[in-house]
């Protein structure tokens, strides 16, 4: 009886032992440099927010959050390998919702080697934003009716995108649909080189988040023709739906979200998402986001997880139906 009753004290300590071993792992956390990974070049929103989050983040964690630009494959690469990274909280990803198309339009073999439903664990959505048609100075477009009537006569092409399956890319051709135009996609490496090339009128429009373009059209560079909201952008209020010009069905946004590899603890989870929560209404957070048009949104890890199912239900349809697929 004394042999087992010691046995038993011995099985009880040593469990007690492993509790507060993995409870002192858990309050250690995070013991080495966090690395926020960016499917895409710098300069681009995502990487902009990233870099704010990254720095947010280090001084209430007390430890260095890195940023990393894993670029290729419309971002396939980076999200790629976040989805194949140990699930410890200490890589991360940062990205648009374009995680969710991209894998919709790229063939195999091109780095969409991950499911977004199934291959990550969702701990924070970080904002939205509006999408725009801009045009480049040079062309003298000023209103979306001579974009179309130019577009029709052959004047305009071409498009820049930041890459096949971006959220860019999917309103190409719902407008491509709705306005009865054939402008041709240019895909490139992110949003900021898109950008470069219109801004020198190698490519004469695109689709953009107003951050990317917000200081070209301050100075008369880029033009705004219309928004692709439900309804006007409180930063730029002065620029139409497309649906108030009569364009039907073509409302794409863009989202950034918090993502991290599948398998992430729940207590990791919580303790991250309570923290993006909490940076996201900081005043001085706030306010630079505004500088690149994003609205902060946060909550709930489950509400990002239904998000990531409700788009790609909705773009695997629209991917099916118009045919795209990435060269």
């Amino acid at each position: 009886m004394k042999l087992a009753t010691r046995k038993l004290f011995a099985a009880c300590a040593a469990l007690a032992a492993m509790a507060a071993a993995g409870a002192a792992c858990a309050q250690a956390y995070p013991n080495k440099p966090v690395t926020l990974v960016v499917a895409y070049p710098a300069g681009g929103d995502t990487d902009v927010l990233a870099r704010l989050l990254a720095e947010k983040l280090a001084a209430r964690l007390r430890q260095s959050v890195l940023v990393e630009n894993r670029t290729g494959a419309a971002g396939t690469i980076g999200s790629a390998y976040v989805a194949k990274a140990a699930p410890d909280g200490y890589t991360l990803l940062v990205a648009p919702n374009t995680v969710a198309i991209a894998p919709l339009v790229l063939r195999s073999g091109t780095g969409a080697s991950y499911d977004v439903r199934n291959d990550f664990t969702p701990v924070a959505q970080l904002g939205t934003q509006s999408l725009f048609v801009v045009v480049n100075k040079g062309t003298g477009i000023t209103k979306l009716p001579e974009l179309v009537a130019r577009a029709k006569a052959g004047g305009v092409q071409a498009y820049a995108s930041p890459g096949n399956g971006s959220p860019m890319h999917i309103l190409g051709e719902l407008f491509n649909r709705a306005a009865g135009v054939k402008i041709a996609q240019v895909p490139y490496r992110g949003t900021a080189p898109a950008v470069v090339d219109v801004l020198g009128g190698q490519v004469p429009m695109t689709y953009s988040t107003l951050g990317a373009v917000a200081q070209y059209i301050a100075t008369g560079g880029i033009v705004p023709l219309a928004v692709a909201d439900g309804k006007r952008s409180p930063f730029a209020p002065n620029v139409p739906t497309l649906a108030e010009l009569g364009y039907k069905d073509v409302e794409v946004g863009a989202w950034q979200a918090l993502l991290a590899p599948k398998g992430l603890s729940p207590e990791l989870v919580k303790t991250l998402n309570g923290h993006v929560n909490d940076i996201l209404k900081m005043p001085d957070v706030v306010a630079r986001m505004a500088t690149i048009a994003v609205t902060p949104v946060g909550g709930e890890p489950a509400a990002l997880g239904r998000l990531i199912a409700s788009d790609s239900t909705r773009y695997a349809k629209i991917v099916k139906e118009f045919g795209i697929q990435a060269d």
